[in-house]
This record gives structure tokens, sequence and C-alpha cells, in this order.
């Protein structure tokens, strides 16, 4: 038994050898077979409508036929590169060209308009369907032989793009053979030959009828329940679950087989897709010349990824961290000799570096992007958010102000609205010397503040995900902490939508949809890995809130902008009162304690702030 299904198998492949060959003959001379298929469909035309008339083979006929031939194979010249094989624009211009062969033909032989307008109508049915014919050969030889069967959710334009690419590739790792859509005008579609087996309650049951190895859900704005519902339902079937990117991440481009990804835990937090006007972000971008600091980051990098999309005349990479400049060149141009003008090293804490680089790119817009972010280590170390975070921001401020900045963009972060930590204490005051520059300079000067970052250097995501790896404990520091969450693509689009849109002095307020616990992150990424692993609860750290907060109760009447966006007021704080950047520890408190609190709404200078810290010691 075993050695006649050996032979079988071998004899299969063999004839799946013969035929793949015989195909790419076909394909490759098609030109010339096509125009051989056409002349002789013209004689095969007339020979059917002569034997279906009563009309006597004459010498008319003979030339009629004749004529056809040389006008269609010859004289027109129809074949070639002209035309995708196969495709719409060829047939309509099959069409045009056989009709007005028949004029022609009629015009030569008036009285035998009847037969022509028969052999006309036979010979497109015949040439169309030799076309058809050998379109579909080459599509059969050139299917995935060894590639995995999937299943694919939604039958839209990114299904029928995936399903294109994936039976035109040989050696791609997908085979389609069947799709899945709840719309019921779909139940009948069938896309390039593969036709929509359900809708997705059907899924289980398409799954084991079809023997597929996994689903791929091809819409890019998958609401995160869908996509929740469908990797329950496949549970039992031991298949894999993949998706494509949200229309965030593919900016304007189609998607590819190579965008094809695993679940990502994002994708499951309950949050609505983010759609911004990129067509009023291009017109602001669009032949600008733009810096941003902090290029190398997780914010910046992906900010200079969409405004090179946006084609500015020139995209200035600040950041003081070679190797992050080093990734970010290359993930733009596709080299990173970093030598390139517009790749710059510096510091924002070094004042005279960041005005001769200024001075030099005369930048139009700016993203201020750079900062210290991260809460615990910053409460060791508060000084250096004052450094960086207070002063350097003013560095880049008068440096962008002396160059007549037309538009500023500080990115900013909900642990600014009602302070606790050093973090958000010395971002609060960046948002306000942001508001106070507006006072002297005829710029536009905002910021934007939004949450926590998924998937950014540093977050509690990649976090859980190497402790998962390391075989655990996840540590959460309590199971009723919630944040607010965002993906990086998002939440730049949705920055430069605020640098289209934002006005002078305020704080945009980026709209996070509903908080979400991180204990729940962290049961996700542990039912996505199947790897059991332990959640252990350490207690909140210093300077953290179990909640955090998108405005504070002083930041005075909230006001929408735009579908996405907030405006709040951010008192303006004059740069001449704050304290040097190598200030004491104790003076610099004493500062936080009354720009960052209650009386914040008061601008209050040095002396009296020193004034008040002697009284309380006193």
């Amino acid at each position: 038994m075993t050695s006649t299904h050996h032979r079988g198998s071998v004899i299969a492949a063999q004839s799946e050898r013969r035929f793949t060959r015989l195909s790419r003959g076909i394909w490759e001379n098609r030109a010339w077979l096509q125009m051989f298929l056409d002349a002789v469909a013209w004689i095969l035309a007339a020979t059917l409508a002569w034997l279906t008339s009563d009309t006597s083979w004459s010498l008319g006929l003979s030339i009629t036929v004749l004529t056809a031939m040389v006008l269609h194979t010859g004289l027109l010249r129809f074949y070639g590169n002209r035309f995708k094989y196969g495709s719409f624009s060829e047939h309509g211009t099959l069409v045009a060209l056989t009709v007005l062969i028949g004029c022609v033909i009629m015009i030569i032989h008036p009285a035998d308009a009847a037969l022509v307008v028969l052999v006309v109508t036979v010979s497109l049915v015949l040439m169309s369907g030799t076309r058809y014919a050998i379109r579909y050969i080459h599509q059969r030889a050139t299917r995935p032989t060894s590639a995995e069967r999937v299943l694919i959710v939604g039958a839209g334009d990114a299904a029928e793009s995936l399903v294109r690419q994936m039976l035109s590739d040989p050696g791609g790792p997908y085979l389609p053979v069947g799709l899945i859509d709840d719309d019921p005008r779909k139940r009948h579609l069938s896309v390039h030959g593969v036709r929509v087996r359900g809708t997705s309650e059907d899924i289980a049951d398409v799954v084991d009828g079809l023997d597929v190895a996994g689903v791929i859900v091809a819409i890019a704005d998958s609401e995160p329940e869908f996509l929740a519902v469908c990797r329950k339902r496949l549970r039992s079937s031991g298949c894999w679950l993949r998706t494509i990117p949200p229309l965030a991440e593919l900016v304007n481009r189609r998607v590819d087989v190579r965008d094809i990804r695993d679940i990502k835990v994002e994708d499951l937090i309950g949050r609505s897709p983010i759609r911004t006007d990129m067509t009023e972000i291009s017109a602001k971008i669009a032949g600008k010349r733009v810096l941003v600091t902090g290029a190398g980051g997780s914010i910046g990098s992906e900010l200079c990824r969409q405004l090179w999309s946006l084609e500015p005349a020139s995209l200035v990479l600040l950041d003081r961290d070679e190797t992050a400049l080093h990734g970010v060149e290359l993930a733009l141009y596709g080299s990173a000799l970093l030598t390139s003008p517009n790749t710059v090293l510096a510091d924002i804490r070094d004042r005279q570096a960041l005005e001769r680089v200024f001075d030099e790119a005369r930048p139009q817009i700016v993203f201020h992007a750079a900062a210290l972010k991260h809460l615990p280590v910053l409460e060791r170390f508060p000084q250096e958010a004052w450094k960086t975070n207070v002063h350097g921001t003013l560095n880049v401020l008068q440096a962008a102000d002396a160059v007549g900045v037309e538009t500023f963009v500080n990115i900013s972060t909900d642990k600014a609205a009602s302070p606790t930590s050093e973090l958000g204490r010395s971002k609060r005051v960046a948002e306000r010397l942001v508001s106070g520059i507006t006072k002297k300079s005829s710029g536009t000067y905002l910021s934007v503040r939004f949450g926590n970052v998924l998937g950014s250097r540093g977050s509690v995501l990649l976090s859980f995900q190497e402790q998962i790896r390391q075989g655990g404990p996840i540590t959460v520091t309590d199971p009723e902490v919630t944040r607010y969450f965002m993906t990086i693509p998002e939440a730049c689009q949705l920055v430069l939508q605020a640098a289209t849109i934002g006005q002078d002095g305020y704080v945009m307020v980026l709209d996070m949809g509903e908080p979400v616990k991180i204990v729940d992150i962290a049961r996700n990424l542990v039912a996505m890995s199947n790897t059991p692993t332990e959640i252990v609860f350490t207690g909140l750290r210093a300077g953290e809130k179990l909640d955090e907060e998108l405005f504070g109760d002083y930041e005075g009447s909230v006001v929408k902008i735009h579908d996405k966006i907030s405006r709040v007021e951010a008192p303006d704080l004059d740069a001449a009162m704050l304290p040097s950047a190598d200030s004491s520890r104790d003076t610099i408190e004493r500062f936080y304690t009354e720009v960052c609190t209650g009386s914040m709404w008061r601008v209050v200078s040095l002396p009296e702030v020193q004034a008040i810290g002697e009284t309380r010691a006193a």
C-alpha cells in the first residue's frame, strides 16, 4: 500500500512539473501565441457563421476574413506590452478594435452586413475566451505549492490585494483557499477565484472544512472586540490568527503580504481606530523645513517616518544618542552613513549647540520630542529632569524663537495634569514655558499631551513580554491601576493633526479613549503566549498615581477642537523666573511647589519663591 501511494505521489509530482513547464512556455510566448489564436478565431468565426447561414462561401467572404485577420494581427499593432495581459483595459481595447474592424468590413462589403455582425460577435467571444484560458493556466501554474493554506477574513480592497499577491507568488508563504465576510451582499463573491465561504460566525466550521493552517484578518482597522471574538472561536482549532496593520501605520500605501503580522496586545485593548485628515496635515508639512528633537526615540522616530512621507523640503533629525540616529536614518533612507547634514548629534541641554543647529537649518516647523521620561529613575535623580525637561525645553524654545519658527509643537504627557512626580512637574513647567514664549514670538507655540504609548522603549508592554520570555513572574504595581494608552503611529498622527489645527499658547490634549487596567494587559499577553505565567503585585511607586488624568482640576474649561483633540489653557511662565539649571534641590523643589500646585494661576518670581520657602522653613 505504501509503495503504491509513493508511486502515485511521484507520478503526480511529475505531472505537476510538466504542467508548470508547459504553462511557463505558453506564458513567455503569449504574444505570438495570442496573435495566432486571434487569426484562428476569425477563421473559425467566419466558418461558423457560414455554416449557420444560407450564404454560400464566396470570394467576398474569404476577402472579409483575410481583411479582418490582417487588420487585427498586423496593421493596428495590438500586441506587445501595451496592456497587462487579460486585463480590463486590454479587453476594452479588444472590443473597440473588433467593432472597428467590423465597420471597415461593412464598408467594403455592405451587402453582407448581417454575416459580418455574426462573424465579429463570434470572433470576439473566441478571442476573449483564449485570453482567459491562457491567464487561468498561468495563474494555476504560479500558485504557491508549499504554502500554508489560509482563510482570509474580510473581502474588501485589502483582501483583494492580498489574494492577488499570494496567488501570483509561487514561493509565497500563503495559499488563500477561502474568504469570510459578514456583509450579506458578498455571500457569493469570488475574489480572483477565491470564494466567500461564510460569515465570522461560521469561521470555526470553515476552518475545519478547508483544512487551513491559519486565519488572516484583512481589515486594516479591526475593532478589538472583533479580534477577540475571532481568537476565541479559533481557540479549539489550533489555527494561528494574524492581521494587518491599522491605516495609521500604512500611511499612504496599499497593504502588502509582508505587512501580515501576529495579533498584538495593542490590537486587543478595546480602543476604536483613530482617523485623521492626512490631506490637511500634508498641506501643512509639504515643502517646509522641519526639525525634530529626540528624533531617535520611540515617538521621535515614528514622527520622522510620518513626516518623511509628507515630503517636507528638509527634515533635520536631532538627538544626543548616535545609535538612535543611526537607526532612524536607516529606516528613512535605507542607509545610515551618518554623513547627512540633516542628521545632527546634539544635546538640548547645550544652548550654544542648539543655536548653531537652528541657525544653519532655519526650520519652519519644530517638533520637540526630546525628554527624559522614566518616572522611577527621575524620582531618584530629579535634577536630571530639571536640566533636560525644563531647561532643555527652554533652550529649544529660545533657539526656535531666534530663527522665527512658524509652528512649535512640544510633546508633553498626561502626567503633567495635576502632577505628583518629578516627570509630571518638569513637563508641566515645560508646558507653561511654551505658553510663556507666545508673548513675544510671532509663531504658533503649543503643547500636545497624551498618555502611555504601547511599544515605546521601556513601556510596560515590552517589560511584560520580557518577563514572560524569562518565565515570569509579571510584576504589576496594583490590581486596580489604570492608564491611558495609544499606539505609537496613532499618537504621532494626532500630534501632526494638533500641529495643523492647534492654537497658540494652549495645551492640546489627545483623546486616549477609556483607561485600561494594566493587569488586563498582562493577562492578555499571558493568554497570547500560551505560557502560564504568574502575576504578582508590588505596590505603587513613589510619585505614581493609581489613575492618570488628562486634565487638571485647575485648568479651566475644556474646549473640543477636533474629534480626538481638546484644548486647555496653560498659564504662561516667564523664562526669567526659572531657577538656573544647576540650582540646588531645595530651590527647585520650592519652585515646583508654587508653580505646579494650587497657586499655579499666578506667575511668581524667583525671589518670591525663595521668600516663601524661607518663611515655611522658619
